[in-house]
Parts: C-alpha cells; sequence; structure tokens
C-alpha cells in the first residue's frame, strides 16, 4: 500500500508538503474548498517550488467552482513547475458545495467535465458554452500538447464508481471499494503514545475534526448508502438540535465551520473517546498497521492521511514511523 497525505490549503500546507516529502509519503493531495481555506492551485505551486519527488495534486476538484479551461491552465501550470509529479482529483462536491449552502453537482455534469479536461490536454477542441474552445498556449507558454496526467475520480456511491470506471484511472474516497487498481482512501485521525487516553484534549485536537466530518455528513446528506444516519450516532440528537437553532438558510455557514481541520463549538458537544475511536483511524502503532493490512486487504491501494491539530509535524512524524516510511535527508 502506498502512503501518502492530504491537506487544506492554508498558508502552512507547502511546508507541511515539503516536510512529508523527507519523511517518505508518496503523494501529497490538497483540498478544494475555497469557503474554508486558501486556493488550492497557489498552494500547490508553492509546495512544487519546495519539493523534488513527492506527487502533487487536487484532491479533488469541483467542477462548478471552476471552468474546464481554467482547469486545465491550472494542470498545465503545475506540470511545468513538477514534470511527472501530478495528479488530478475531480468529485461532485462534499464539502466544497455544501458549506455554500449547495447540493453536489450531477454526477453527468462530473464525468463531462473530466471528458473535456481530458480533451483539452490532449490539445482538442470541445464545445464549452456554445463554442469552440481549446488550449491556445504558444511555444514556450505552457508544457507541449498533449498533457498527460492521471485523473481520480472523488466517489462517493454507485454512481460515481461509475464515471470512475468509465473516464478515471482510479478513485478517491473515505470508505474502502474494492475492484479498482488505484484506490486512494482518505483518513483522519492520530497515533497515540503508549497509554494515551482517546479522551485527551491533544487527540480531540488531532483527531475531533474527523470524527466530526461524520456528523456533517450525516446531516447534510441524509440517506447516504452504507452511511450511519444522524440519529445512528451517540448525540446526534444534541448535534441537531444545536445546529436547527440556526436559522435554516445559514445552517451551512455553521455546520462546516472547521471542517477536517479542528472541531467547533457545536461538533464539541458530541465528540468523546469512543466517537474518535469508532469514526477515526486513531490508536496506538500497532493496532493502526493491522487495520492498514485490513484496508489493503479490502482493495485499498493508498492511504491519504490527513493532519490535523496544532502540531501537524509531530503528526507526520507518527503516522510516517507507524507505516514504516523510511526518511530522507
Amino acid at each position: 500500500m502506498d502512503v501518502s497525505c492530504a491537506f487544506p490549503p492554508v498558508p502552512s500546507t507547502p511546508d507541511h508538503v515539503a516536510l512529508a516529502e523527507r519523511l517518505g509519503y508518496r503523494r501529497a493531495w490538497v483540498y478544494d474548498t475555497p469557503a474554508l481555506q486558501l486556493d488550492v492551485w497557489m498552494t500547490l505551486a508553492r509546495a512544487a517550488e519546495r519539493t523534488r519527488r513527492i506527487e502533487l495534486g487536487p484532491g479533488v476538484l469541483i467542477p462548478s467552482l471552476r471552468h474546464v479551461l481554467v482547469t486545465a491552465a491550472a494542470v498545465a501550470t503545475l506540470v511545468d513547475l513538477a514534470p511527472g509529479r501530478v495528479n488530478v482529483g475531480v468529485g461532485s462536491g462534499f464539502t466544497g458545495r455544501l458549506a455554500m449552502g449547495q447540493r453536489p453537482n450531477p454526477w453527468t455534469v462530473v464525468a463531462r467535465y473530466v471528458r473535456d479536461l481530458r480533451a483539452l490536454l490532449a490539445g482538442e477542441v470541445v464545445e464549452v458554452e456554445g463554442a469552440p474552445t481549446r488550449l491556445l498556449h504558444g511555444p514556450g507558454q505552457a508544457p507541449p500538447r498533449p498533457i498527460r496526467v492521471p485523473i481520480v475520480i472523488g466517489t462517493g456511491g454507485p454512481r460515481g464508481e461509475r464515471v470512475a470506471r468509465e473516464l478515471g484511472d482510479g478513485i478517491f474516497t473515505v470508505v474502502p471499494v474494492a475492484g479498482f487498481a488505484w484506490a486512494t482512501l482518505l483518513t483522519f485521525g492520530t497515533v497515540l503514545d503508549p497509554g494515551e487516553s482517546l479522551d485527551s484534549e491533544r487527540v480531540l485536537l488531532a483527531a475531533g475534526a474527523g470524527a466530526g466530518v461524520v456528523f456533517h455528513r450525516a446531516y447534510d446528506l441524509p440517506g447516504a448508502p452504507g452511511r450511519p444516519g444522524l440519529g445512528d450516532l451517540p448525540g446526534g440528537g444534541r448535534w441537531r438540535a444545536a445546529i436547527e437553532a440556526f436559522p435554516a438558510r445559514e445552517r451551512h455557514l455553521h455546520t462546516h465551520r472547521g471542517h477536517l481541520t479542528y472541531p467547533n463549538d457545536i461538533d464539541r458537544t458530541v465528540l468523546t473517546g469512543d466517537v474518535i475511536r469508532r469514526f477515526t483511524f486513531t490508536g496506538e502503532p500497532a493496532a493502526l498497521r493491522q487495520r492498514m493490512d485490513e484496508l489493503a486487504a479490502r482493495g485499498v491501494t493508498d492511504i491519504a492521511y490527513q493532519p490535523a491539530g496544532p502540531d501537524i509535524p509531530r503528526e507526520l512524524a507518527a503516522f510516517a514511523r507507524m507505516a514504516g516510511l523510511k526518511e530522507s535527508a
């Protein structure tokens, strides 16, 4: 199994990607969540300038947030900065859409976007908004076409998986899915110190946001296949009452505050050691190594660990040691 990492696009991320490279992580993914953090492409460009080996890419882009021609130019820019190291993830939009009060894009939109993006990078003409569109970069202005980069699809169920099988090189998901040659699983949590309690403040800050997202998803996307409903979660009723104290029109502004980076005040009312144990990749090293073996047996080929909390270098280093990565000079 490959061991990769994932980050929100915040000011410290380029330096953390450089550290991840030294620690031996294979890939670094950066989220596309403009309502919550900075720009994904600027962050990746800054990371490219600080690194030489680690693979880089957005995980995952949301079609409605970026014109496909703009995305093609951004991919070309990153390929110019980090040739041979670029991957691209595309999805329907979870946080990046829901944090704006919008539903995820239809999968037909995602499929069209991926087709058009591949065609533009290949140097072909595609019709966008009723007009022929093409990358017109001249000699020396961009890498020569065709530009070929792997594209993985951020899936969340059967429809996304169908798009991935037809158009993608792999999948990017938060639940294990078998049957793909490249299956990246996004994980959150923390490696415990010997004897450390799951209820400690350090663990809450490092893993609490990863557990909190389970409540966000259960509320925003009720009935998602294979996912617990809010009523199935410990404290789910209490969490619902707290979020529904806000006017319906603005609830999304509160649901996703701190999403995947820190536990917000509402999430803190339901986060316990047991919730963190159940819904995050948290434990002592031997237990986590066993879980990695189990995930590999379920079809995961790449685990993408997103560190959180006040000490990201500690989280990256502890996870790398647990996973047996080899640090470079």
